[in-house]
């Protein structure tokens, strides 16, 4: 007997998925929109938040953007004080996009209160299915980038 499940279950996997990421991408606009930064801004951020300073080439690639779009976007969030360019201290042809202190005050507020919602809608879960929920999405996240 086939141990794998019907392929029913994929299709709801895959719509549930679907619709728990529109749900998210929504409230996170919603977050946002108390703030003076656009989506793709955020998103900006939240690469050199976690990943540290980089080039605007390295940054485009991370967000799948052509680098011209990607400068556009780092004009405006250097006129909004939000990051800075900084020069490599190693190689001074090369400039490195630095979040600055305002940008880091945004990133900490705004994931701070995607957390907070989260934390809400898992209220009627018990503990183990929040680690439960956690190890699985930890691990289809690991098989996603495998692929």
């Amino acid at each position: 007997m086939n141990d794998l499940p019907k392929l029913e279950i994929f299709a709801d996997i895959e719509k549930d998925l679907r619709y728990i990421s529109s749900i998210i991408k929504q409230k996170g606009r919603e977050i946002l929109s108390h703030y003076t930064i656009t989506p793709p801004q955020f998103i900006a951020l939240q690469w050199l938040y976690e990943a540290g300073d980089m080039t605007i080439g390295e940054l485009s690639n991370k967000m799948y953007l052509a680098c011209s779009t990607t400068t556009d976007l780092v004009d405006r969030m250097e006129k909004n004080k939000l990051v800075e360019r900084v020069k490599d201290e190693n190689d001074r042809r090369v400039v490195r996009i630095h979040m600055l202190e305002e940008g880091e005050r945004i990133i900490e507020e705004v994931i701070s209160k995607r957390q907070a919602y989260l934390q809400s809608v898992l209220k009627n879960f018990t503990s183990d299915e929040i680690e439960i929920l956690k190890k699985s999405m930890a691990k289809l996240h690991q098989e996603m980038k495998v692929e």
